[in-house]
Formats: structure tokens, C-alpha cells, sequence
């Protein structure tokens, strides 16, 4: 029974008020987002900070649902909200296939190279000239997270040794 108060420790330590391991659908997504609202209203946070951490939360949890595919069978997700004196933090981590790891990496280092101004004619650009994928997205995802959180998107991949990469992303909200 050590690891129960072990993880409660760890949660406590890392500030961590919400975190969520295993199959990830549409009415999980629902009830993950409901308890985030009640927690940063019964905690009094400002309606714009509110705003910008459901909307990243909200893009970050549909990724989850549309974009793991098959390999989602094989390996649980995991979406965690952290709250700091000073911010916000949505990490969220799901297998992907390796071969689509070196895409996503570039296309989170294109729009972590670009300032606002940059976010916003990039996101103007997939609106006016790409279609909507099969899987329901237009690409505006991440291009969303960065231009809400007003930082850069952290990212890492991490190879799960069976033809997937785990993909772990970070989203920091300002609460200033």
C-alpha cells in the first residue's frame, strides 16, 4: 500500500489536480473537461485564464481521441493538469505509429518557430486552403494550443520498442 501514498506524494509535489490514465472516449473527454471547469471555478480563476486552459485541454484531449488509431488498442493515454503559482500546465501523452512521429515533429517545430503574428497567418492559411482530414481535424490543433497558450508547445517522443513512439506533449497557460 507504500505506492498509493507514494503517487499521492508525487501528485501533491508536482501540483498535479487532475490526471487521467486509460481509454480515452468521447464521454471520458466530457466528464475530464467537467471536472477541470469545477475545480478552476471552486478555486475562483479568472474567466479568460478559464478560457485558454479549457480550449488547450479541449484540443489536446480530441487529439487523444482522433489521432491514436490502432495503436490506442495497444497502450492507454494520459492527460494531466498541472496548476503552479504562475501557470497552468496540459500534458498529455499517446502511442503513435513511428512513422508518423517525424511529421508531427516537424510541424511542431514550424509553429514553435513562429511568434503571434506568425500563429495567426499560419492558422488563416490552413482555414483558407486545406480540407477536413478523415479523422475529422484540418491540422488546426496544435496551430490553436500554441496561439492559446501564448508559448511554446514542449514535445517529446518516446519509442515504446514494439513500432510506436509514445508522443508527449506540454501546453503552459499563464495565469498573470
Amino acid at each position: 500500500m507504500q505506492y498509493i501514498f507514494d503517487l499521492h506524494k508525487t501528485l501533491l509535489d508536482h501540483n498535479l489536480i487532475l490526471v487521467y490514465e486509460g481509454e480515452f472516449t468521447q464521454e471520458i473527454t466530457k466528464s475530464i473537461l467537467a471536472m477541470a471547469e469545477r475545480n478552476m471555478d471552486s478555486s475562483g480563476e479568472e474567466s479568460t485564464v478559464k478560457r485558454k486552459v479549457f480550449n488547450v485541454m479541449v484540443e489536446c484531449l480530441q487529439n487523444i481521441v482522433k489521432h491514436a488509431g490502432d495503436v490506442q488498442k495497444k497502450n492507454a493515454a494520459i492527460f494531466i493538469v498541472g496548476k503552479l503559482e504562475n501557470e497552468y500546465v496540459i500534458v498529455s501523452g499517446n502511442p503513435i505509429e513511428t512513422a508518423e512521429s517525424e511529421k508531427l515533429k516537424d510541424k511542431l517545430e514550424q509553429i514553435n518557430s513562429l511568434d503571434k503574428d506568425g500563429l495567426k497567418s499560419l492558422y488563416k492559411e490552413i482555414i483558407k486552403n486545406t480540407e477536413i482530414s478523415d479523422k475529422g481535424g484540418a491540422g488546426l490543433g496544435f496551430v490553436d494550443m500554441a496561439r492559446k497558450s501564448g508559448n511554446p508547445l514542449a514535445y517529446d517522443f518516446i519509442d515504446t520498442g514494439d513500432g510506436a513512439q509514445f508522443f508527449c506533449l506540454k501546453a503552459s497557460i499563464s495565469r498573470l
